[in-house]
């Protein structure tokens, strides 16, 4: 005779494979909730890291052309150097030694930010494929099992014996698979995360501490260049200048040519003044000059008398 459901040998067995069911159930939520977390975790991740990547390695190549540009300049500097005064030249000259060393510390600036922070960016596209791969794996293991799960309660509703007994031992096998790759997909979401967290302090930290270690070397190098520019003598240039517009022997010929557009009495004036004498006879021409006026006023004023 049949015995009655719930009651015998198989009624503990049913009820532990309800409660199993129940249970594996709640696994399978749970890790479905995970498994959404971290795909939105690992989707959040390969949006804006790429983003990063692309807008730092932009930022590398910036430097890189500006540095090129500075090569350019300081070639340019040196070339106009080479045509000035001899303080200009000079100053101009340690202008540009003091920019290319700049340049030297902006070429090591771009091959740091390259390998500092371009590089461990660029890793997370393999990471996140490993992750993406995980998931995969994650989700196979869910879809497994809760098939089983559908092909136990379905077996558990025909109530065969046979079947059920081989039904739970198939449930027994997807609990532990569950109870397995649930905790290795919190492992993980926490492994990933804490990885993230810690990339991006150190990728941070190393391009800030590249760019103060660059910026610190430019302030040293371009104050050298201002304090190079500024002790150019503007005078002595000026009067190498002004020296250049003649040539060498121009005073004497100058001297010369003055000397021989001077009237006679010019030039014997100029010699008694050159000896120490000048001033006397110069007084005693104006004199006389003086007194041959008086005397043609004395003349008209005798005519006048002699008329009235």
């Amino acid at each position: 005779m049949p015995r009655p459901f719930g009651s015998g040998r198989w009624a503990p067995v049913q009820g532990l494979g309800g409660v199993r069911g129940k249970m594996l159930r709640r696994n399978l939520e749970h890790r479905d909730a995970q498994t959404r977390q971290l795909q939105n975790a690992v989707t959040n991740v390969e949006k804006h890291f790429g983003e990063l990547c692309q807008i730092f390695a932009a930022y590398v190549r910036k430097t890189a052309r500006l540095r090129d540009k500075a090569d350019l300049l300081v070639n340019e500097v040196n070339v106009y150097a080479s045509t000035e005064t001899p303080n200009l030249k000079q100053g101009l000259k340690n202008f540009a030694d003091e920019f290319a060393k700049l340049q030297d510390y902006r070429q090591a600036e771009v091959e740091r930010l390259e390998a500092k922070v371009v590089e461990p960016l660029k890793a997370y596209g393999t990471i996140v494929k490993l992750k993406r791969d995980d998931l995969k794996a994650t989700l196979t293991a869910r879809n497994r099992e809760a098939k089983q799960l559908t092909q136990l309660e379905r077996t558990r509703q025909r109530n065969p014996s046979d079947r059920h007994v081989i039904a739970e031992t198939e449930l027994q096998r997807a609990t532990m698979d569950a109870t397995r790759t649930t905790r290795q997909l919190e492992e993980t979401i926490d492994n990933f995360e804490k990885q993230k967290i810690k990339d991006i302090k150190t990728i941070f930290s190393e391009f800030i501490t590249i760019e103060m270690l660059f910026h610190g070397k430019a302030l040293e190098v371009y104050t050298a260049a201002y304090q190079n520019i500024q002790k150019i003598d503007e005078e002595e240039d000026l009067e190498v200048f002004r020296n250049s517009l003649y040539p060498p022997d121009y005073s004497s010929r100058l001297d010369i040519v003055r000397a021989n557009s001077k009237s006679p009495l010019q030039r014997s004036l100029s010699a008694k003044c050159v000896s120490g004498t000048g001033q006397g006879p110069t007084c005693r021409l104006r004199k006389d000059q003086q007194a041959d006026d008086d005397e043609e006023e004395d003349e008209d004023l005798d005519v006048t008398e002699e008329e009235n």
